[in-house]
């Protein structure tokens, strides 16, 4: 590599990604004296009374909670409409109020047309009160104005503790501007407990008010 004037080498400029400011980032833990999530109190009011009464935990610290929240934006499109996954970046960012991260394809799939390390999607993992901010929007206004809702599927739980819920279109989230998005995608929410069992995880979550089918 030849060197720059002076003697110096040049730095490799580093990948840019996208330059979204978004309003509601916050770039540490927010101070909101006097503010508790609706959701948060549930858990502390109803959940742990009622889950240490139905399992017989002896340890307080044994009764499960919400650790973290993955969301993510899968864009198989997105190899023909880069566009996309610029608009669906900047969508998750508003919906959580925190930088997405891009993700990328682990391996080549050529009848896809699908290189390894391409753009293929979004997400955002949450903790602490940006993990119960947006499970307050998720449980009170999201879901409810989901298009002839039923409810969520009881079964999506991995054997360890841990939900799936698959959202066809995130238009149910009011941050979203459908003026803004060339196509509406769907996002996948993975929510992680500390629950060892699904009947654990399962009370937890029902008792925080996810809405599960019968």
């Amino acid at each position: 590599m030849a060197k720059a004037q002076g003697g110096a080498t040049p730095k490799k400029k580093q990948e840019a990604g996208y330059a979204f400011k978004f309003p509601q980032v916050r770039e540490a833990e927010p101070t909101r004296e006097g503010y508790v999530s609706p959701t948060y109190q549930r858990y502390i009011d109803e959940c742990v009374p009622a889950l240490k009464e139905a399992f017989n935990y002896k340890n307080p610290h044994t009764i499960p909670r919400v650790e973290k929240i993955v969301l993510n934006i899968g864009l198989g499109e997105a190899i023909k409409q880069p566009k996309l996954l610029e608009q669906s970046f900047e969508v998750l960012g508003n919906i959580t109020g925190q930088r997405p991260v891009v993700t990328r394809a682990k391996k080549s799939i050529a009848g896809f047309k699908l290189r390894e390390g391409m753009k293929i999607g979004a997400m955002v993992t949450l903790r602490r009160a940006q993990m119960w901010d947006f499970l307050d929007r998720l449980l009170l206004v999201a879901l409810p104005r989901t298009r002839d809702f039923r409810g969520v599927s009881p079964k999506a739980f991995d054997g360890r503790g841990n939900y799936t819920l698959g959202i066809k279109e995130i238009l149910i989230f009011p941050e979203v501007d459908i003026e803004k998005l060339n196509a509406v995608p769907g996002m996948n929410v993975c929510i992680h407990t500390s629950a060892r069992k699904d009947d654990e995880a399962r009370a937890l979550l029902k008792h925080l008010g996810m809405p599960f089918r019968k």
